[in-house]
């Protein structure tokens, strides 16, 4: 949650931080329906946890999760979570401005390889590079369209704003736009804009330097 700057991590910016991060964790709570209390200390686990989660039941081992494995699984097999309100509370995050007091956003396309789940619906087939010309494969996975607010200076820190799964029938460049759009709405005030068309080509000017072409 908080920015790398020291104006945010000491004195007042460090309370400022602190009361984001607050505020957002309970709007995160309040995200989750069924199993709401498991889903949340599984999302601290997964984040405290200080190397990668092979499995499931490894989560019931971190501090941060006071449940077995066997809650931990039913959690996550019978848990509910309101994925709309997740995705506009974290479009609300404070962005950080640029020296021209815009914000900068960046759009891509990452595969979550599933090639051994074979029952796992929608897969689709994801171009992966390899090394080498020519050496490219096609995996089946799930394809995901992901939105991050870009720092300014040099530094790898970015923030998630949004993740929509691609399905078959979905164009990566209208699932984008339509992500665009709904980030335009929800951060005008960051944007200097006065309309929501404003809003969006400002963002939209965005992605066209990174390639993306949005139309409308």
């Amino acid at each position: 949650m908080a920015w790398r700057e020291a104006g945010v991590e000491t004195g007042a910016g460090g309370d400022q931080a602190a009361e984001l991060l607050e505020a957002f964790r309970g709007e995160l709570y309040r995200c989750l329906g069924r199993r709401r209390d498991g889903l949340f200390e599984l999302t601290d686990a997964v984040l405290c946890r200080p190397g990668r989660v092979h499995m499931l039941a490894e989560l019931s081992l971190e501090p941060e999760c006071r449940r077995g494995h066997g809650a931990v699984y039913d959690a996550v097999n019978c848990g509910d979570v309101q994925f709309a309100r997740l995705r506009r509370a974290l479009a609300g995050l404070p962005l950080p401005a640029w020296p021209d007091g815009r914000i900068r956003l960046a759009a891509d396309v990452s595969n979550w390889l599933r090639p051994d789940a074979e029952t796992s619906p929608q897969r689709l087939f994801c171009h992966c590079y390899a090394r080498g010309r020519g050496n490219a494969q096609m995996i089946p996975g799930w394809p995901y369209s992901v939105i991050a607010a870009l720092e300014p200076g040099r530094t790898s820190w970015t923030l998630p704003l949004d993740a929509v799964r691609l399905g078959p029938a979905d164009d990566a460049t209208e699932v984008t736009a339509a992500q665009v759009r709904e980030i335009a709405q929800t951060k005008m005030p960051d944007l200097n804009a006065n309309t929501i068309e404003a809003a969006e080509k400002i963002i939209a000017g965005t992605a066209r330097s990174m390639g993306i072409t949005i139309e409308g």
